[in-house]
């Protein structure tokens, strides 16, 4: 198989955080809709990741919130997203840039994609000094999708409680094209 020059894994990654982006400036801008919630897993070690260091000692490399019920004051760049939420009735604002969220879920609507950074890109953000994950971004689909799903990311979301109406796949991008 000849070299991927172009880098397409990138730029597929790319445009599933402006995804993303568009929705949480949506949601921003007009509330949640209907059943909509939000699970966002991010590493709080990562390159302009803002939170206190009491959150960044509960936890040291990744957490999960949720953007549902109880947050304020959500404002979203080009490459960060800001928002208010309370942890054990102690409110903090947390500043997560798009490139440090690793996962995204909507359960309302099964929809699922979960972020991780090629073994290039993994490779120049080491040098920087930021610690990353390899891999490429995985996008789950609804189960009249005829791709095969990953197993263990499926079993992530039911750790993390995540429900929606039916069965989800999540299928990685490399799995996606090898079926193509």
């Amino acid at each position: 198989m000849a070299a991927d020059l172009i880098r397409y894994d990138i730029l597929v990654q790319e445009a599933l955080r402006g995804v993303v982006r568009k929705v949480l400036a949506d949601m921003a801008r007009e509330g949640l809709v209907g059943e909509h919630h939000f699970y966002i897993t991010f590493r709080t070690n990562g390159r302009g990741v803002r939170l206190s260091a009491r959150m960044r000692e509960l936890y040291p490399e990744e957490m999960t919130i949720i953007l549902q019920h109880q947050f304020w004051d959500l404002s979203v760049s080009e490459h960060a997203f800001e928002v208010g939420l309370s942890f054990k009735n102690v409110p903090e604002m947390l500043l997560v840039p798009f490139d440090a969220v690793t996962r995204f879920s909507d359960p309302a609507a099964g929809f699922d994609l979960e972020f991780k950074l090629d073994e290039a890109v993994e490779t120049s953000a080491n040098d920087a000094g930021s610690p990353v994950e390899g891999d490429a971004p995985a996008l789950s689909l609804p189960e009249k999708a005829s791709l095969q799903g990953a197993e263990s990311d499926a079993k992530v979301i039911k750790e993390m409680n995540v429900t929606s109406a039916g069965e989800d796949k999540i299928v990685s991008i490399d799995k996606f094209r090898k079926k193509t």
